[in-house]
């Protein structure tokens, strides 16, 4: 019997959905024991969703007389005692801010190698499937330690229930906090626009949006789809939107089931960013943009016109 730990990672005190693709992904090629680990007693809902995905056991980590939101070495420690106590042949987790940091950390502290950013997992043949060089190719790498410690792009996999009897119990690690750093303070961006990473539809503007409150527009689509708004770099750049919803090379790398790109060339650096998208879909007036050799629907036209549009045709079906 093989056992997987998926660190479960929480916002505003909710479960975030992404974890749920995670908890996919470590089931699909396995037959083994899912163990969800988080660092807050879990509700009666997020064990009910957790069950929902697959998750046989919950756990409750924790430290005594120690808060493991407030050090990520103390919270790696506690991974790596977590890892012993349940016997785990592989420990998964997002691929986000938060898991970058986390999962780097306990790799060094344990000696092990780290698969980050994994587009997907095969538990069963121990490998990982990685985008390489701006997303032009795909590497499958064979992980060979004891421990396969793995973090998965957000909205890679597909979210697939798989219910199953839970239990829940709680663990305290005995392990010291080294004190090499602590959290003071967490100062999140005063906006409610969803993460990028985490949305399941973008509607992204390029330069041709020409100012940012014309950003309105896709604002109100997305919102309508359930998702949030990107910009490219050419967009950021000329002032029409904060770098945090720049998606490409030098921003942030997404992969949402719809990526509705409205005046956007296609270039290479814009692609590396959102080429795992599940649907693209191409809004520009120049039919020989790029962007229409690499989208699955592409429609010839004007962002200023076709947008509003589609926003109200949502209106009528929603």
């Amino acid at each position: 019997m093989s056992y997987t730990g998926i660190l479960i990672e929480t916002e505003g005190g909710n479960l975030k959905e992404t974890n749920f693709g995670v908890l996919t992904a470590a089931g699909a090629q396995s037959d083994g024991t899912i163990i969800a680990f988080l660092t807050q007693a879990p509700s009666d809902e997020a064990r009910e969703a957790l069950a929902t995905y697959g998750a046989r056991k919950i756990v409750h980590i924790t430290v005594d007389d120690a808060d493991l939101s407030g050090s990520p070495d103390l919270m790696a420690r506690a991974l790596a005692a977590a890892i012993e106590k349940y016997s785990l042949d592989a420990l998964l987790g997002l691929a986000s801010a938060q898991g970058r940091d986390i999962f780097a950390r306990l790799a060094a502290f344990m000696d092990l190698p780290l698969v980050s950013d994994c587009l997907s997992v095969n538990l069963a043949e121990r490998t990982a499937v990685k985008s390489h060089f701006s997303g032009k190719t795909f590497a499958t790498i064979k992980i060979s330690a004891r421990v396969l410690l793995g973090t998965i792009r957000p909205n890679a996999v597909d979210a697939v229930e798989a219910p199953v009897e839970t239990s829940v119990e709680s663990y305290s690690a005995e392990v010291q906090d080294p004190g090499l750093l602590k959290v003071l303070e967490v100062q999140k961006e005063s906006t409610d626009k969803m993460d990028l990473t985490e949305a399941g539809v973008i509607v992204t503007g390029g330069r041709p949006i020409a100012a940012a409150e014309n950003y309105k527009i896709l604002e109100e689509c997305a919102r309508l789809l359930g998702g949030t708004i990107g910009a490219s770099r050419a967009a950021v750049d000329a002032g029409f939107a904060p770098h945090s919803l720049q998606v490409g090379q030098t921003g942030k790398t997404v992969s949402p089931r719809l990526y509705i790109g409205c005046g956007l060339s296609g270039s290479v650096q814009h692609f590396a960013g959102m080429k795992t998208s599940k649907v693209i879909v191409a809004i520009n007036t120049d039919k020989d943009a790029p962007i229409f050799e690499k989208c699955d629907y592409g429609i010839i036209g004007d962002l200023f016109e076709v947008v509003p549009v589609l926003t109200e045709v949502l209106k009528e079906k929603i």
